[in-house]
């Protein structure tokens, strides 16, 4: 089905409205077995608790059409292992030695397969196997007409590991490198933006399933979330009350890292600190290709996306999540001296 995936309807600031100036709350949600036993209950509870969370999300004039709805899991080694097989005919490699890409990609099949293209070249020159594409099953009676009037086509690839990566978190640095140096290409030789060209999960480790649906269409739109198979230790979970930028596919949460409410106060001055400082980091890990990710904060995104772009890249960079939250959210200076 071709859809109106390129018009653009979010409107622009105009009289007393100012996009910049809208303000409400989200729900969010997080269910984890705290021994780290993977299991369908917790995806279970997780979609439970995204419906407990309906009175927190929004709809515009269509009652159908969520302003969003998501749920990241770690990766369900059992359901993709058998659904690779079933549907691909790939035979993946043990558990963390492969990454899915959860990848929302143009309804134009001519641009599609131009950016399919584009990621299969960068994966396969950074050294790593690419293994094949996945159509996601989706069922589109279980969303709104807005939904579906702006909805991707979505598709999962599959990453294999070099043989050189012994540590996963050297797979998932390289990971980031890829998928950033992609969005670059895509963007750079397509002019597509988030709307047209996102990928929600790219990683060894977590998976994410989100988009303009109402808590309740979430299992419905995504038959994956159904299966038996499909299990997690943890899952993070929210429902969007879109105030500073319009619903979309693309702005959903969870984001790669996290779920949050939004409302940044200091969003301007960030990304333009944020812009200031790019062109003087330094990475042991990275060297010269970080020049490769620039710039770090893209057009169009929310001020969650923005914060969940930084937060990523400082904990990829090799800070724990602590330490990486710290420098995200400082406390109040006070009287400490020691605070730059």
């Amino acid at each position: 089905m071709e859809n109106a995936g390129n018009r653009n309807f979010i409107p622009q600031k105009s009289g007393l409205y100012d996009p910049d100036m809208a303000r409400d709350a989200c729900g969010v949600g997080f269910v984890a077995d705290i021994k780290g036993i993977k299991s369908r209950k917790v995806v279970d509870m997780g979609l439970q608790v995204v419906c407990n969370l309906a009175h927190r999300g929004a709809v515009g004039a269509d009652p159908q059409t969520g302003d969003g709805a998501g749920l990241l899991m770690q990766i369900p080694d059992k359901f993709f292992r058998r659904v690779a097989k079933e549907e691909c005919d790939i035979i993946l490699p043990p558990e963390g030695q492969y990454a899915i890409g959860f990848t929302y990609l143009p309804q134009n099949r001519t641009v599609r397969k131009a950016v399919e293209n584009i990621i299969e070249k960068v994966v396969m020159d950074e050294g790593q196997t690419f293994l094949g594409w996945r159509e996601v099953p989706i069922n589109e009676e279980h969303c709104g007409e807005g939904a579906r009037a702006t909805m991707p086509v979505f598709k999962q690839c599959f990453i294999q590991a070099s043989p050189d990566m012994s540590e996963n978190d050297d797979f998932e640095r390289r990971l980031y490198l890829i998928r950033r140096v992609i969005d670059r290409r895509v963007r750079a030789e397509h002019k597509l933006d988030r709307s047209q060209y996102y990928v929600a999960s790219f990683s060894s480790r977590t998976v994410n399933y989100k988009g303009m649906l109402l808590s309740e269409q979430l299992p419905e739109f995504y038959p994956d979330l159904q299966a038996q198979d499909m299990e997690s230790a943890l899952a993070m979970i929210h429902m969007r009350f879109s105030t500073n930028t319009f619903p979309t596919w693309d702005l959903a949460h969870p984001f790669r890292m996290i779920a949050h409410n939004g409302e940044i106060n200091t969003l301007r001055g960030n990304i333009n600190w944020m812009a200031a400082r790019q062109m003087v980091m330094e990475s042991p890990y990275y060297g010269k290709d970080l020049r490769r990710m620039l710039p770090i904060i893209m057009e169009g995104q929310s001020d969650s996306a923005t914060f969940d772009t930084v937060l990523e890249l400082l904990y990829i960079a090799g800070r724990s999540l602590p330490h990486a939250m710290m420098m995200m959210i400082p406390e109040a200076w006070g009287k400490k001296k020691g605070m730059s």
